[in-house]
């Protein structure tokens, strides 16, 4: 979704909902949260509220009058029964889905509802310096997870990864073979933002940055003569990440076009630009998501950039056998997950030896 119609979404998520959200959005957006995120939050709390309003438990129409004091005073039965009511929802709007939704929308559902709860109750400052309120019901409420081993997980995404020399391949496919499968208008389109789709997947197969991070680069936060890249992780905190050396080149012939290919203003700082109406603006990461897929498929099997970020962390735990150097790469606090690519690799050395 382009930043402009995602936030004209989010403005309108923003017209309907209690003064206690439009809080809490503030607050995460100085964190900051992306705006992708926000907004499916926002969804999210439109959903339960609406859903509060429909069964009775709260005596308003507006999801605006909804007070703090109901959901101060929510039970645990009260969410089981909203997390039920999600479990059977498309059946009772006639979807032939016999399951209603999956546990990974009902987890991301519970995740946004205890992200607002956290900041009702520990995070926001009242007049007289306290939370709103203290009680937290969705401590009580636990996720499920998908009842699958790292093995399978691994076996299951070890197609969608481009291990070896695949990754280079990759590149070279986009670089010199897929214009050749396009018309003469699609070939046009192609070539205007070569360089610069180039430079993006190369970025992320040699950093394994998340599409989100890699989105928000400006120019100045690269710098190709250490081959680092600052980017802004998860919860606002800065990092400075490791290029990997077979980036660089994509990276230098991107930034030869980049002023004058896409003429963005000098108060436009994003390194990676798109071109609408003649104005110059930061690349979206739908529009990114939508380009790995075009190219992906075309390649091998369609992907999406967080298989690239799989990618380069499986290649880089082959390398080093170092779950600690992986998860610093990653930015992820722990080498918890960084178990998956230990599964990966031992299938990847197991066919090996296969071919001995």
């Amino acid at each position: 979704m382009k930043r402009e119609q995602l936030i004209i979404n989010i403005d309108k998520l923003k017209a309907v909902m209690p003064d206690y959200v439009l809080d809490y959005y503030q607050s995460k957006l100085a964190v900051p949260y992306s705006l992708n995120t926000l907004y499916e939050y926002l969804k999210e709390y439109e959903r339960f509220f609406s859903w509060l309003i429909d069964s009775g438990v709260a005596d308003c129409e507006k999801i605006a009058d909804i007070p703090l004091e109901l959901l101060e005073k929510m039970t645990k039965k009260d969410m089981e029964s909203f997390i039920l009511f999600l479990r059977e929802r498309p059946l009772l709007n006639g979807n032939a889905t016999a399951r209603g939704v999956s546990q990974t929308t009902i987890n991301r559902t519970i995740s946004a509802l205890s992200s607002l709860y956290k900041y009702l109750t520990e995070e926001v400052e009242g007049p007289d310096g306290e939370p709103y309120f203290y009680r937290n019901v969705m401590k009580k409420v636990q996720t499920k997870k998908k009842a699958e081993t790292l093995s399978s997980r691994a076996e299951n995404i070890k197609g969608k990864l481009f291990l070896g020399d695949e990754s280079q391949d990759f590149l070279d496919h986009i670089d010199q073979d897929y214009e050749l499968t396009l018309s003469n208008r699609a070939k046009s389109s192609f070539l205007k933002n070569k360089e610069r789709d180039l430079a993006i997947i190369a970025l992320i197969l040699a950093s394994g940055i998340r599409l989100s991070e890699a989105v928000g680069i400006d120019v100045k936060d690269l710098n190709l003569k250490t081959m680092v890249v600052e980017v802004t992780r998860k919860g606002g905190k800065r990092d400075a990440v490791n290029i990997a050396r077979f980036a660089e080149a994509y990276l230098i012939k991107y930034l030869e076009i980049r002023e004058k290919r896409y003429k963005p203003e000098k108060a436009e700082k994003a390194l990676f630009l798109t071109s609408y109406r003649g104005m110059a603006s930061r690349i979206d990461a739908s529009s990114v998501e939508k380009m790995v897929a075009k190219y992906s498929q075309e390649f091998k099997v369609r992907v999406t950039p967080h298989k690239l970020r799989h990618t380069l962390a499986t290649r880089l735990y082959a390398q080093t056998n170092s779950q600690v150097l992986v998860s610093h790469q990653l930015g992820h606090a722990s080498t918890q997950v960084t178990d998956l690519y230990t599964h990966i690799v031992d299938e990847e050395q197991k066919n090996a030896l296969d071919e001995l």
